[in-house]
């Protein structure tokens, strides 16, 4: 097993499921010393490893945490199948080994390995946001060795909540939950009506990720949860204000809101990318994520050329069968490496 897939794999053996990412912080801190960076870990818990000198920056601000579910870590082949092995642990491992390998004279690299970004919170991108503006900025995400992912989709997230007295199954009116299921059924009807003309990047996508009903005998209360995906130019105000009436008597409050994040393709940082691609033998794709990530913190108020990529397929992730190609993870590292030597 070579040095670079032993690394990874250490990664995916330790379990950080967000706001238990302590471990795999302090092992990353030990690892980027070891390989001759500046290394600390911050306030937050973000990992942070300093190579390079120049008045120039460039950030790789990778996230350390995952959803939960440990996947048994297992190589068959050339697949290497564990927790984070797309998202984002092999971005990570990436950004790291690049970093180490390119050794730039001119340029500092700053690599930061973000805690609770699957936790909706993204605490630790919004600590690092707060450092001053860098000259590039990447971020660790599954794009596949030849895609450069140039934005991501807006959210917000609905937390409603219903209680009213029990009474019988056979009086007259809806239940908490028959209220509950119509106010989705209206934001899902919004959106389909929303989308009648629209397509993928373009689209509005809620989605129930939560519904919960109680009753001691004395009342009954029903919660969900309701994510909303929201692409450019969707006026997130108006929806709201229609939300809060649909919902009637029922308690109505949205939280976790990310602006959608669009990227300019003609810097230098992009034709660092296209000529790595290109080196390896690839063809470039530019790519549209319909989730949201770390960029979408980070890339309004940094304002700098930025992309997001990093090996891996993006299918993948949060699945039970998540897992890398070793090859896939050997090009990207090689990508990222061309790209800070360029730059």
């Amino acid at each position: 097993m070579s040095e670079d897939v032993a690394f990874l794999r250490q990664m995916l053996e330790i379990y950080s499921p967000s706001r238990e990412e302590g471990r795999l912080a302090a092992y990353l801190r030990d690892r980027m010393a070891a390989l001759g960076f500046r290394a600390r870990v911050d306030e937050v818990g973000n990992p942070v490893g300093e190579i390079g000198t120049g008045e120039r920056e460039v950030v790789l601000l990778g996230h350390i945490d995952t959803v939960e579910g440990y996947i048994p870590v297992r190589q068959e082949g050339d697949l290497l199948y564990g927790r984070g092995a797309v998202d984002a642990k092999s971005p990570m491992a990436a950004f790291v080994l690049a970093a180490a390998r390119a050794r730039p004279r001119n340029l500092r690299v700053v690599v930061i390995g973000a805690v609770e970004e699957e936790g909706a919170s993204s605490r630790g991108a919004r600590h690092a946001v707060r450092r001053p503006r860098p000259d590039f900025a990447i971020i660790g995400e599954p794009s596949g060795w030849s895609g450069i992912t140039l934005g991501y989709k807006g959210r917000f997230w609905i937390n409603y909540t219903l209680e009213r007295p029990t009474r019988h199954s056979a009086g007259p009116g809806q239940s908490p939950c028959e209220e509950a299921v119509a106010f989705w059924n209206t934001v899902s009807a919004y959106a389909a009506a929303y989308n009648r003309e629209r397509r993928g990047f373009e689209t509005l996508d809620p989605s129930l990720r939560r519904f919960n009903s109680t009753s001691d005998g004395f009342s009954e209360r029903v919660e969900q949860l309701i994510s909303v995906r929201v692409p450019p130019g969707f006026a997130v105000a108006e929806f709201k204000d229609a939300a809060v009436g649909w919902a009637g008597e029922a308690q109505c409050l949205f939280a976790n809101e990310d602006a959608p994040f669009r990227a300019d393709k003609s810097n230098a940082l992009v034709r660092a990318f296209l000529g790595a691609i290109r080196a390896q033998g690839g063809e470039p794709k530019f790519k549209l994520k319909t989730g949201t990530a770390d960029m979408n913190v980070v890339g309004p108020v940094w304002g700098c050329p930025i992309v997001a990529y990093g090996p891996g397929d993006s299918s993948l992730d949060h699945t039970p069968d998540e897992h890398i190609s070793l090859a896939e993870f050997r090009r990207g590292v090689e990508v990222l490496t061309t790209v800070l030597e360029s730059l």
